[in-house]
């Protein structure tokens, strides 16, 4: 992996460019970047739901696994778009636009596996009765919290959990919320955000320092939104941060020999904060503009996999493999169907600003 981005940022290693003028070229790699980063997800889920001990190469060299990667980007993209996002419009079109872009492809994702794929694999008599699977569809469906199990379904295989990648949907509409109130407060100026910003990740890393071990689930919840935030920051200093691949490769190497120590952490952050950011704007990359499957890859991914292993694709290679093949063909469908129908809706009901934002959000001067 780190050949690869040696690879790609290579030919750039001469150029740096301000946030705000890659913004501005209206040309990025985010839809690559995240499809990609969904793929890897389900590579990195390939051992666990095959019940093969261990984790993923990278997990191997790092301690943290190439879907915990995958989903750190996935989040300081998001804080990012989504700040951008709200810079352009009012509360209501605000909340539209992110609802269209999560709630259609996330609710038809729960329906299917409660309503098709539970009937069909589910060995509880009592599947239609049982609390749990309504618990399942309504959690899920309205975002209130995660919840994984349906009764009888996948409880023979080495984790059972009908969909584990929900979890960090949750989150991420609370985080959209939390923005949003900010935004309305008129803290996403610099002057404002920069030392909240600076408050947060301090007050979460002595937390997390005095409370270590943390729990799984704050821990996973410490890590998202420390990247969530310091994507919006990025949106709100873009006048003022610099991309340049002279400071990426570096960054690779202290990650590279801190790991195992405590500095491995900060090391880490910068590095995947500013090598998702490098490699979005500077490489010419394939772009993808009208077919975006990566929602659809993350949301079918894992229970691709726990059909794949009731198949017969029971090694990490095999399962990868046959569940990427059936979440391609999943998240076609959603995209398809369902989330592109959405996007057009966004775009009618969400005209985009060009003038004075809703948001307040202050320009930093050039």
């Amino acid at each position: 992996m780190a050949l690869v981005l040696a690879r790609l940022i290579a030919p750039h290693m001469t150029q740096r460019i301000s946030l705000a003028e890659a913004w501005q070229r209206r040309r990025n790699n985010f839809n690559l970047i995240r499809l990609f980063a969904a793929w890897l997800v389900i590579w990195s889920h390939a051992w666990p739901i095959t019940g093969t001990p261990g984790s993923d190469p990278f997990g191997q060299f790092t301690g943290r696994t190439a879907g915990a990667l995958a989903v750190d980007v996935f989040f300081v993209i998001s804080g990012f778009l989504v700040a951008a996002s709200l810079q352009r419009n009012r509360v209501v079109p605000f909340l539209l636009a992110r609802g269209l872009r999560i709630y259609p492809a996330l609710l038809a994702c729960v329906a299917l596996t409660v309503l098709v794929l539970g009937p069909l694999l589910t060995t509880d008599p009592a599947y239609w009765r049982d609390p749990e699977t309504w618990r399942y569809l309504w959690s899920n469906a309205t975002l209130w919290r995660a919840e994984y199990f349906l009764p009888g379904v996948f409880d023979t295989l080495p984790r059972t959990a009908a969909n584990g990648s929900l979890w960090t949907l949750p989150i991420e509409i609370r985080l959209y919320l939390a923005l949003l109130v900010a935004g309305v407060l008129g803290m996403l100026v610099p002057r404002r955000y920069l030392p909240a910003w600076g408050l947060a990740i301090a007050g979460a890393c002595a937390f997390a320092w005095t409370q270590r071990p943390l729990p799984e689930h704050l821990e996973y919840l410490t890590w998202v939104t420390a990247f969530f935030i310091t994507g919006t920051l990025l949106w709100v200093l873009r006048e003022k941060v610099v991309l340049s691949a002279w400071w990426l490769l570096p960054m690779v190497a202290v990650a590279v020999l801190a790991r195992g120590t405590p500095w491995f952490v900060p090391a880490y952050f910068a590095t995947v904060v500013h090598g998702t950011f490098c490699l979005a704007f500077l490489p010419q990359l394939p772009v993808i503009e009208r077919t975006d499957l990566s929602y659809g890859l993350y949301l079918y991914g894992w229970p691709m996999q726990q059909v794949a292993v009731l198949l017969g694709a029971a090694s990490v290679v095999s399962n990868t493999l046959a569940a990427s093949l059936l979440a391609v063909a999943c998240a076609g469908l959603s995209w398809f169907l369902v989330e592109r129908p959405a996007l057009r809706l966004k775009r009618r009901w969400v005209p985009r600003r060009k003038a004075t934002p809703a948001i307040p959000v202050e320009e930093v001067p050039t």
